[in-house]
């Protein structure tokens, strides 16, 4: 959804980290694997090399996906490479990867301040402005808005609190961000009456998406991509079209709950299994 367009009635499937169920997060493979299937955004976290280097990377150390306790902030670019074999791509790389995709877009998610200017600068250098969109914390979406006065932000909200009018008006976001567990419909008509899609994050099981979707939300992001998928299209009173790849089959580590995308009851949201970790 261009920053011009209305809401279609159509939520969008945010991929959250790429593929992560089936392909490690935040890496190119899973990014692939995401728009293969049909995602209509995929959401990466960028952090910095010691030297400045965008990567793809949520954590601030490599530990948990690639058993390395070493902050990813001490390393060189090349050390990251040579440390996870070229498993933590650079931003530039997930840029490019798009790129091979027409259509669907990235949702960029920043936690530090310092992660903006190099950001804006790779989406600049590479000419996709048009194809990516900004979420995460305050301070770096604020110097995100203060590089790119035509930047499209998502305003990650995680508060009850309504966003005050001076935050909204200098901030300028298209979209609010909101934890799935705040989106109601009082807090859509809020975002609506003040002219901003809502997005909701990081919904994994069937009847939160059936909530959301039934609430109004225009953007879903999801581990499970094609459980919501499938949700979306019976919302719609339609068949959800598979595409090439797209398999039933539970991924790794994730037994029965990954094969029918239905979390049992009790089982958090948001927290993917790490699928190919060593």
């Amino acid at each position: 959804m261009n920053p011009t367009e209305e809401p279609t009635g159509m939520a969008l499937a945010v991929a959250h980290r790429g593929d992560p169920y089936h392909v490690r997060e935040n890496t190119l493979p899973s990014v692939r694997s995401a728009l293969r299937k049909g995602a209509d955004a995929v959401e990466v976290d960028v952090r910095l090399t010691r030297d400045g280097v965008p990567v793809l990377l949520h954590d601030p150390t490599l530990e948990r996906l690639w058993g390395l306790p070493v902050p990813v902030g001490s390393l060189t670019a090349r050390e990251v490479e040579e440390l996870t074999g070229g498993g933590v791509p650079s931003f530039a790389e997930a840029l490019e990867t798009l790129r091979e995709h027409p259509g669907p877009r990235m949702l960029l998610d920043l936690t530090e301040e310092d992660q903006a200017a190099p950001t804006v600068a790779a989406v600049r250098e590479a000419g996709l402005g048009e194809r990516v969109y900004y979420c995460g914390e305050l301070p770096a979406l604020t110097t995100v808005r203060e590089l790119d006065p035509a930047a499209e932000i998502a305003l990650t909200w995680k508060t009850s609190r309504r966003p005050a009018a001076g935050l909204l008006d200098a901030l300028a976001p298209r979209w609010l961000n909101l934890r799935f567990g705040l989106v109601d419909r009082a807090t859509v008509a809020f975002a609506r009456e003040r002219g901003l899609l809502v997005a909701a994050w990081t919904a994994d099981w069937q009847r939160s998406m059936g909530k959301l979707l039934a609430l109004g939300a225009d953007a879903v992001t999801t581990n499970r991509l094609e459980t919501f998928q499938r949700v979306r299209a019976r919302k719609a009173g339609r068949p959800h079209q598979t595409t090439p790849g797209q398999a039933a089959a539970a991924p790794s580590g994730t037994g029965t709950a990954g094969s029918t995308g239905t979390a049992p009851d009790g089982a958090a949201q948001g927290a993917p299994p790490v699928a190919g970790t060593p």
